[in-house]
């Protein structure tokens, strides 16, 4: 027969369990406002942004390695807009630093490996900058570390455009040095409280739209100083805007999965509840006709 105490026991430990889960889906649920406010703000300018360097690309602006020195490699414009045969892949893959969002992590690390796979099958090399500890952790111990060329941990809880950066920079530093002669991203896109997708973009070499996809006339495109001004300010600008809005869409996605985590944590505690609060009660009653058994045995012993 089980101990009543025990019994209890655990009732009071999935208690406290669910008095956790509970705050921590409230708490979650705080973030996912935050952020998918932060996250619809920086929108219309992302979208802005693609519009204004999609035109400028069709406007076919020349692009000349004129061998001038660039304090920065993420302004070395000329570099980044060169397409080269594809030797080794740079991915850029964003995960969380902090668990507890269910599947969350998995499913990144999981596209992440079938990328690298299908890289492997081509014959390609590649190699990883990996955004967040759960994704530096998984992917460590499945991979060669000497896969992993940089790993950024500890990031702002919200994320910052000084961060973004700075990782912008040594993608466009690798990429005009040659050791990488593409970059993908691989993070979540957020589409609602309940639902995010997995998914992947080329970000270096940019592509934009040809001449044949070009919707309409596009009025005459004047560069003001001159086009390699223009480029050298807006191809930094672009890249990292992209890097920021991938890692703030994965925020929000991170903290949407995991108040969907606690949602269901709570729920199942809830159950978990029931069911011990039936076997403690069958236990008792069962302890109860006993000690009642005891009682009468004991009472036709003495009559005898």
């Amino acid at each position: 027969m089980p101990n009543l105490k025990d019994i209890k026991r655990r009732i009071i430990s999935v208690q406290n369990t669910q008095k956790i889960t509970r705050a921590m889906k409230m708490v979650a649920a705080a973030k996912v406002k935050k952020t998918e406010a932060r996250l619809r703000a920086s929108m219309p300018y992302s979208g802005e942004l693609v519009k204004m360097i999609g035109r400028i690309f069709l406007a076919k602006p020349e692009i000349e390695k004129t061998g001038e020195t660039f304090r920065k490699a993420i302004d070395n414009y000329p570099e980044l807009l060169t397409e080269r045969a594809l030797k080794t892949a740079g991915i850029i893959v964003v995960t969380s630093d902090k668990g507890l969002a269910g599947a969350y992590n998995a499913n990144v690390v999981r596209h992440t490996l079938r990328r690298i796979k299908e890289f492997e099958d081509e014959g390609k090399d590649y190699k990883l900058f990996i955004i967040g500890n759960k994704g530096y952790q998984a992917l460590k111990r499945k991979l060669n570390p000497e896969r992993i060329g940089r790993f950024y941990t500890r990031l702002p809880a919200v994320p910052t455009p000084g961060a973004c950066s700075v990782i912008a920079e040594d993608l466009a530093e690798s990429y005009v040095n040659g050791e990488i002669d593409r970059v993908e991203i691989i993070t979540t896109c957020f589409k609602s409280s309940l639902s995010y997708e997995v998914r992947a973009w080329q970000l270096l070499p940019l592509v934009f739209p040809s001449e044949e996809e070009k919707e309409g006339i596009e009025p005459e495109m004047l560069f003001e100083p001159d086009e390699r001004n223009v480029l050298k300010k807006i191809i930094p600008l672009y890249i990292s805007n992209t890097v920021y809005h991938a890692i703030i869409e994965a925020a929000t996605s991170e903290q949407a999965a995991r108040m969907q985590a606690m949602s269901a944590a709570t729920t199942n505690a809830g159950d978990m509840i029931k069911i011990l609060t039936i076997e403690y009660n069958k236990a008792r009653q069962a302890s109860i006709t006993q000690e009642l058994l005891e009682v009468v045995n004991g009472a036709e012993a003495l009559r005898g």
